[in-house]
């Protein structure tokens, strides 16, 4: 009897049909595979080439040397480069167990603390064959020392690494600034600009203004690399030459600035000489001042802690980054209101008792009992009398023609200086009293504003533009410090700072001339005719005493502008001087000045200038150059 054959039950393949299945699986993905490696291969095979070399490369920065930093004369740089050394240690080529022993003798080698150095190379870098940079400014003398012991430090190795010199530092420290090593924060900011990890860059002054300028081009050289960061030998080496940033030539005059900084000596304040009829900054002086150079040293911390811990602030540039009641120097302002608004007679006069009742006190002029007698308003311009400003500003400018008149002249907005950190000072007003202080603005605010007392403050810098919108008869340029830009190689100049306007005033120019005229009267008739009525040049003036609450010491202020008559306004200079009243009170701001315009129109040394003036005995040469 044949077999019978079961019944097919229905769901359930035969087995041949099973492994044709399979093996379609298996070719199609047999093929899908091949494709692939033919595309990688074959078709984008050289892309992946370039990545691959690309991953085997080492890039090595070769920094670039950074500008050159020029007076007005061009004659020899106030900021250089020196020829220094950057110690390196490549922690993987160092034996295993050693990195404790090296790093103690390349920190005996460089006299640092071996502290600075483990800090620099933590143990999780131990197997990084990328050098870890661990000292910089070193001289040729410790490189020397490094070279002969050599064989006995695997991993040692060093870079030229040029470091700034600031050759002429002392009151130039301010507009130069310095450089630093670039922090995380700033290269969050600065990375789609072309900075990198390890970058020096202007920390303040012009290295900061102008970093782009200064800091040239870095080189390269790349080299081959495996994968654990190794050398490859026989490699080729791909080297890109680094490029000089380029030399900028400043506004100051190197003579101008020693002049003043000696006129200042060791006083703390600021002084500024500027060119109304450009902008253009001769000199700009901050005392305490530091040292830029602290920041090449190895103990650079403690010596930069010691300048942030200095109660005088000597990082505080006073000219541009310190705000001061104006005091009497706000009677500029205040004449200009009172001619352009014709509200109150300059002929009109006003009767000075030597104090006057209002409210609940007593207002005493700097003149006792029985004061200035009658003053028209070219006379209490010319003896400062604070009773009659007080009255014509209370009793017919009121505050908001003041304010107006304030903002005129620029005060509470900046400069655009091109030095960073400027303030803007303050102007005071009703409504910003009424919400910082839910008081309302009392006939006394007026009269203390009336003065350049109370809530108004200004820079020196401002001041002197003040002055520069009397000398220019209703125009103020911006304050700037760069002259030029130099190309480094050749020295030709690639471009020039063009003067431009700040702000050009709706107010007649004959209202500025006879404001110009008060001032001159301030020298020729009175409060400063035994000390600045020169006979090297004419100079038109107004003092300033702004009270800080101390009995027996105030701010001195004065601020000029000369020749006061003339027919090329290219020479005329304006001058803005304070010292602050820390000092022993000696009215310093007016012999100071008297010192600076001797000095620049006689064309004399500070002490030739104080010889001259009679002032030798007055005036100890503190701020003498050894």
């Amino acid at each position: 009897m044949p077999p019978v054959t079961p019944p097919i039950q229905p769901g359930n393949p035969r087995p041949e049909k099973r492994i044709v299945i399979l093996g379609i699986i298996f070719i199609l993905i047999f093929a899908s595979y091949t494709v692939k490696l033919f595309s990688m291969q074959i078709l984008t095979g050289e892309e992946y080439r370039i990545r691959a070399m690309n991953i085997s490369k080492r890039v090595t920065v070769t920094p670039s040397q950074r500008g050159e930093i020029y007076d007005r004369n061009f004659d020899q740089p106030i900021v250089m480069n020196t020829n220094s050394f950057a110690v390196h240690i490549t922690p993987a080529e160092v034996p295993t167990g050693e990195m404790l022993n090296i790093i103690a003798r390349v920190a005996r080698i460089l006299n640092v603390p071996v502290e600075q150095i483990e800090r620099k190379i933590p143990p999780q870098y131990y197997y990084l064959y990328q050098p870890q940079e661990v000292a910089t400014n070193v001289s040729f003398e410790t490189i020397s020392a490094l070279a002969e012991r050599v064989d006995s430090l695997p991993g040692v190795s060093w870079q030229l690494k040029p470091v700034r010199n600031y050759v002429d530092t002392r009151s130039l420290a301010h507009i130069t600034g310095y450089v630093g090593n670039i922090t995380r924060d700033e290269l969050t900011v600065l990375y789609n600009q072309g900075y990198h990890q390890g970058d020096i860059i202007g920390k303040a002054g012009i290295e900061r203004q102008y970093d782009e300028l200064l800091k040239g081009k870095e080189g390269s050289e790349t080299r081959t690399v495996d994968v654990r960061g190794r050398r490859v030998a026989g490699e080729q080496v791909i080297r890109s030459s680094p490029q000089m940033g380029k030399n900028l030539v400043l506004t100051i005059d190197r003579r101008i600035q020693t002049l003043v900084e000696q006129s200042i000596g060791n006083r703390m304040g600021a002084a500024i000489v500027m060119r109304p009829a450009t902008g253009e900054i001769l000199a700009m002086v901050s005392y305490p001042w530091y040292d830029p150079n602290i920041f090449n040293h190895t103990d650079m911390n403690s010596q930069y802690q010691a300048l942030i811990n200095d109660p005088n602030k000597p990082f505080l540039n006073r000219a541009i980054q310190s705000s001061y009641p104006p005091a009497s120097t706000f009677k500029i302002i205040m004449t200009t209101s009172i001619l352009a608004e014709k509200t109150f007679s300059p002929d009109q006069w006003v009767l000075c008792p030597g104090e006057i009742t209002y409210g609940d006190r007593l207002w005493r002029c700097h003149i006792p009992k029985p004061g200035h007698g009658r003053l028209t308003l070219q006379q209490a311009m010319a003896q400062s009398c604070d009773i009659y400003f007080w009255v014509v500003g209370r009793d017919n400018l009121g505050v908001d023609r003041i304010v107006t008149y304030t903002r005129e002249f620029g005060l509470g907005e900046d400069t655009n200086i091109d030095l960073p950190g400027e303030i803007a000072g303050f102007v005071p007003t009703p409504q910003w009293k009424d919400r910082s202080f839910h008081e309302k603005w009392l006939g006394g605010d007026t009269m203390n504003m009336s003065i350049g007392q109370g809530y108004t403050l200004v820079t020196p810098l401002q001041m002197a533009n003040v002055v520069a919108m009397v000398a220019n008869g209703g125009v103020i340029y911006e304050p700037h410090i760069l002259k030029e830009v130099r190309d480094p190689i050749t020295g030709a100049v690639e471009s020039e700072v063009e003067p431009k306007i700040l702000h050009t005033s709706s107010l007649d120019p004959k209202v500025l001339k006879t404001v110009g005229a008060n001032m001159r009267s301030v020298v020729t008739e009175g409060t400063t005719r035994y000390v600045l009525n020169l006979n090297s040049v004419d100079i038109a003036a107004k003092t300033g005493t702004a009270e800080v609450g101390l009995a027996d010491r105030w701010h001195s202020w004065l601020v000029a502008y000369g020749p006061y008559e003339t027919s090329n306004p290219a020479d005329q200079i304006v001058t803005a001087v304070i010292i602050e009243a820390t000092n022993a009170w000696e009215w310093w701001g007016t012999y100071a000045t008297s010192i600076i315009y001797q000095g620049i129109f006689a064309n004399q040394s500070y002490e030739e200038a104080v010889q001259t003036l009679g002032l030798q005995y007055l005036a100890p040469i503190q701020g003498r150059r050894e």
